[in-house]
């Protein structure tokens, strides 16, 4: 298929580097033609070899590994010139939404081309997932305990101790932040489940996972009343956003959606999030949150004022001092051209890029915060073979120089 590229990336040990061996050519030999055919290969040290490699983009680095036996090597031992590599654009994961196991086509903005793509340790479409700095954490959709982190494209894996707090929850919201300075990362996961005998009260705990001491703690536990958790939170600068939803049992119907918060730096043991809560910034029929560049955005489905939970465009917005700034609002022309949009869809970013994916349709549009542009991606291969087929997706940030 044109504009399709299949291939797979296997971590291996690590390889000294050397220099590459030659005998230099005599001033007097007659074969000057043998002078001519001297490889540039042969001659470049290994070091030199993998730092020309990193400025190319990752699919191209990979891609690069099958030229010969020694480029092979240089592309899976290059550790030390992957962790220079400037930052390249998310990727965005695309798969169709069935009990069938996961596999899908992966975007790659930088070059506009999809590729095959076997996504590690997600088993069904309803597990929950949360990336950063090149990691992705993945939850089960069932019990909602086993946790795994891995880098999709070094396939290096690990499973997490199981998550505390039960394995029934009604809602979970699942959060990763990576520290690419200390080389570790932290796992957030918030569950919320009714109460059983007052259904205007929700249990809401927060857990966190730390990879330095490979260990969960409980941090926080409060009953909410008229309102209760979802599944959509995110770290952003050491705190935890976590974006709550009216029950509407107290009437409290307006705003449909408040953003709490929660420090995990402070770590606060004595607190309520409804004290701290933001209204969002209009009436939505879904949020999703995303960290960019350690800014809080949320994209928005924004609903009608008649009929709030049916969505009549969708806005991106900034958290800025416990406020919202409008940042742009998605064209109309783009809006109508997903078809038929549905009131809740998916979408998630990374670095200044965007995705917005609606569940009924594989078209995928990108938004570029820094330039503020609009984009449809190249077509995507994933294609629908009935009406009521559904797909979804997620972004990530590749990079070959960190592991779980």
């Amino acid at each position: 298929m044109e504009g399709q590229t299949s291939w797979q990336f296997h971590p291996t040990s690590h390889h000294q580097s050397r220099v590459a061996e030659f005998e230099p050519i005599r001033e007097d030999s007659d074969n000057h033609d043998q002078d001519a055919l001297v490889s540039l290969d042969a001659i470049l040290p290994d070091d030199l070899l993998e730092k020309v490699l990193s400025f190319l983009p990752i699919a191209s680095i990979i891609r690069s590994s099958s030229v010969c036996k020694r480029w092979y090597e240089a592309v899976h031992s290059g550790w030390h010139s992957w962790a220079e590599m400037s930052p390249q654009k998310p990727w965005y994961f695309m798969f169709t939404c069935s009990d069938d196991a996961v596999s899908g086509y992966v975007y790659d903005p930088s070059l506009r081309k999809w590729y095959g793509f076997d996504f590690p340790c997600i088993e069904r479409s309803n597990w929950s997932v949360s990336a950063s700095g090149g990691l992705v954490c993945l939850m089960d959709g069932e019990n909602r305990s086993r946790i795994f982190v891995c880098n999709p494209i070094t396939r290096d894996r690990k499973r997490l101790r199981d998550a505390p707090g039960g394995k029934t929850p009604d809602y979970t919201a699942l959060a990763m932040s990576v520290d690419r300075s200390a080389h570790s990362y932290t796992v957030a996961l918030a569950k919320c489940k009714q109460a059983p005998q007052d259904y205007c009260q929700w249990g809401l705990s927060i857990h966190v996972y730390e990879s330095g001491t490979r260990s969960w703690a409980t941090l926080f536990s409060e009953i909410l009343v008229g309102w209760r958790g979802g599944d959509e939170c995110v770290i952003c600068d050491g705190v935890l956003y976590y974006l709550i939803y009216s029950t509407g049992v107290l009437r409290n119907v307006e705003p449909r959606h408040c953003l709490a918060m929660y420090d995990l730096s402070a770590r606060p043991s004595r607190t309520s999030l409804m004290q701290m809560a933001i209204p969002v910034p209009c009436s939505l029929t879904c949020g999703r949150l995303m960290n960019l560049k350690d800014r809080l955005v949320m994209v928005g489905g924004i609903g009608k004022h008649d009929r709030p939970g049916i969505i009549k465009g969708i806005g991106i917005w900034e958290l800025h001092n416990r406020g919202w700034r409008e940042v742009a609002r998605m064209p109309q022309k783009f809006f109508q051209g997903f078809g038929e949009f549905d009131d809740v869809f998916a979408s998630g970013g990374a670095d200044d890029l965007i995705y917005i994916q609606s569940f009924g349709s594989p078209a995928l549009l990108t938004f570029d915060v820094t330039q503020r542009v609009w984009r449809w991606s190249a077509k995507s291969p994933v294609s629908k073979r009935f009406p009521l087929q559904l797909f979804t997706g997620f972004c990530f940030e590749p990079r070959l120089a960190i592991a779980s």
